[in-house]
């Protein structure tokens, strides 16, 4: 599994990929026509991302398994195409980290691929000053994020083209290494 930021060139590839795992990974989450609505509004590459180097693509099998990333961007989610994009930068001292767009290729669902890309967004981001990291979840992301320590932070309906589309905030915290290590053994004399 090889991790690494998206160029540039790989923006239309991703995009397929966005639509079809949206498409088939949403079954039993969203309608046809919510996700329909979500494609065409909400989900995609932000190319900002792109940009800054931190979104990301895993390579498995010589194909890119899955995108995602993180930013100490404004915006919480949405591609290019959302129109209630946020600008400027947050301050690591202040605001959470972005987890921002994970969506993993159909076929390479439920092999480690989001986990990966997850844990190298969270490494990235605590590297960057982040003490927290923050999320909008898909339905069918809320389980896993919930798994990976995210708790929801309730619920938020967006409507477009007349479709109610609903997606769950989240948060966690992101331990330093320092913090995540066990307190060492003191000796206890007998």
């Amino acid at each position: 599994m090889i991790i690494r930021p998206a160029r540039p060139d790989e923006i239309p590839a991703l995009e397929r990929l966005i639509a079809a795992s949206a498409r088939k990974l949403s079954i039993g989450f969203y309608s046809l026509q919510e996700t329909e609505a979500a494609i065409k509004h909400v989900f995609g590459v932000d190319s900002e991302l792109v940009g800054d180097g931190t979104y990301l693509v895993v390579e498995l099998d010589g194909r890119i398994a899955g995108c995602g990333g993180w930013s100490r961007r404004a915006t919480l989610f949405g591609s290019d195409r959302f129109a209630q994009r946020q600008m400027g930068f947050v301050d690591p001292a202040q605001a959470p980290a972005k987890i921002r767009a994970f969506f993993i290729a159909p076929e390479f669902a439920r092999r480690g691929v989001g986990a990966a890309l997850l844990d190298a967004c969270e490494a990235a981001a605590r590297a960057a000053g982040f003490t927290q990291a923050e999320l909008m979840a898909t339905l069918p992301g809320v389980p896993f994020y919930t798994a990976y320590g995210y708790r929801a932070q309730g619920e938020v309906v967006q409507h477009y083209d007349g479709i109610a589309l609903r997606f769950v905030p989240m948060r966690k915290t992101l331990f330093q290494p320092s913090q995540q290590e066990a307190a060492p053994e003191t000796e206890v004399q007998t």
